[in-house]
């Protein structure tokens, strides 16, 4: 396999894998921002309030966007099964 093949193969992956956990990042970043804000207003300081609305948040993105996700991943796949000549032996 020659260092090019390696090389858009790793960018591929990479670019990838951060296109399908981008939005749930964002989500729990935002759910974490807002609740921060809640907190500072309120001048609640439990942890719990922290913790469970962005882990809620998150699973119900990542549910919502499954088949999105699913069907990157199977563009993914195909994609490296249909290319896996070029990441043959090294010899």
């Amino acid at each position: 396999m020659g260092y090019e093949a390696l090389l858009d193969l790793a960018k591929t992956t990479l670019i990838t894998a951060l296109v399908i956990v981008a939005p749930a990042l964002l989500v729990g970043m935002c759910t974490g921002l807002f609740i921060s804000f809640f907190q500072t207003i309120t001048s609640l300081q439990e942890q719990t309030l922290t913790i469970v609305p962005k882990m809620l948040a998150v699973v119900t993105t990542i549910l919502l966007l499954m088949p999105w996700i699913l069907g990157t991943l199977r563009t993914f796949t195909a994609a490296l099964f249909s290319n896996l000549d070029a990441y043959g032996h090294a010899g």
